[in-house]
């Protein structure tokens, strides 16, 4: 699976825009605030049905313009596909397939996938519980409609059910035929999607162990823990027990939208003992056990997009990084950097199909293929 061509209009800070890819590497250069991550987004959109960066649509279109437009074409084997994905102010998202709206966007994930790499992924590490349950449903999504299905599901009755807590508490008054309503439907979506999740990281963890040690520069323990609270309770009991609690704060306090993934290094948290190369390795290690865990679930390789990877990477796990993402393992790849010197010398040496491209002031030109 690779994506042969992109075009964007008025989508960010592109007015238009042409590419045609490789497909093995691609590389992107252009100074900050080019649009180098843009693009990436753009192919990110094509996959997910919104963006990797800012999931408001309307904040992705250019500066004095009503509507964005993006349209790709993908090729798998001797099939070819045609996606198409247009924004307007006032209007809803549309996406096609080879001129054929979807009823539902959830009909398109998981169809084209794709995998990226981004400076940004720090707050995986750094900021709260959510990004991280927001990261496992990402990736689970794309194999299991149903798993879909539940964390829609899921949000839905939760926020009933906080909704009647806030209601009793405004009105003085414990409703618990209501609750028991509510309390059944939640137990019901939450033990799937605490059993899926479990399943993923039973799957998941010795793979990511593996890339860590191919990475990384020494031989270092680390370790992913699934932390719910369904996993030593029985859900029902939980709420059960919460009810007092959940009723002064007018919130679900149990559940698994409470769960959380802790990364540790040597018996302690990447995010207070991990050095900024150990904590790139550790992200990068997530990203390419994500790809292998897609492309093992779904019989074909993803796009593999990474943005900046030279920044707080030193140059032997770069060359490790490479090395790995260039085997006939992965499909293609796009990166993207600052420094076209650096950029041309790695690619120059690298003996697959490529193809650099130069971004200035909104143009694209292709330095070496």
């Amino acid at each position: 699976m690779y994506l042969s061509s992109l075009s964007l209009l008025h989508f960010k800070n592109f007015t238009e825009l042409e590419i045609q890819f490789s497909k093995g590497i691609n590389g992107i250069v252009g100074k900050n605030g080019s649009g180098k991550t843009n693009i990436l987004d753009a192919v990110h959109y094509l996959s997910m049905c919104k963006s990797y960066l800012n999931t408001i649509d309307r904040q992705n279109i250019q500066f004095d313009q009503s509507f964005f437009s993006i349209n790709g074409d993908w090729s798998n084997e001797d099939k070819n596909y045609n996606v198409h994905c247009a924004f307007k102010l006032g209007a809803k998202k549309v996406f096609k397939i080879n001129k054929k709206e979807y009823e539902k966007l959830a009909e398109h994930i998981g169809r084209f996938p794709v995998v990226f790499i981004s400076p940004y992924d720090g707050d995986l590490i750094a900021e709260g519980s959510e990004l991280r349950r927001k990261w496992m449903d990402g990736i689970l999504s794309q194999i299991d409609k149903e798993y879909l299905e539940h964390i829609q599901r899921y949000a839905k009755v939760l926020e009933q059910r906080n909704a009647l807590l806030k209601n009793m508490y405004e009105h003085r008054l414990f409703d618990r035929e209501s609750i028991d309503v509510w309390d059944f439907q939640l137990v019901q979506v939450g033990q799937k999607i605490h059993e899926k999740r479990k399943t993923f990281l039973e799957e998941f963890i010795p793979v990511f162990n593996r890339f860590y040690n191919e990475i990384g520069l020494e031989n270092e323990e680390v370790h992913i823990e699934y932390r719910s609270q369904l996993n030593d309770g029985d859900f029902m009991e939980l709420l059960k027990s919460s009810e007092r609690k959940d009723a002064a704060t007018q919130y679900t306090n149990v559940g698994t939208h409470k769960d959380d993934l802790t990364f540790n290094i040597k018996g302690h948290p990447v995010k207070k003992f991990g050095s900024q190369g150990q904590q790139k390795s550790f992200l990068i290690s997530l990203r390419i056990a994500q790809y292998d865990w897609l492309k093992q679930h779904k019989g074909l390789k993803p796009v593999l997009l990474l943005d900046d990877i030279f920044d707080k990477l030193d140059n032997s796990r770069v060359a490790r990084l490479i090395e790995l993402v260039t085997t006939d393992y992965f499909g293609q790849v796009i990166v993207t950097d600052t420094d076209p010197r650096r950029m041309k010398e790695l690619f120059e040496s690298l003996p697959i199909e490529k193809k650099l491209f130069e971004l200035n002031n909104g143009e694209i030109s292709t330095i070496l293929e």
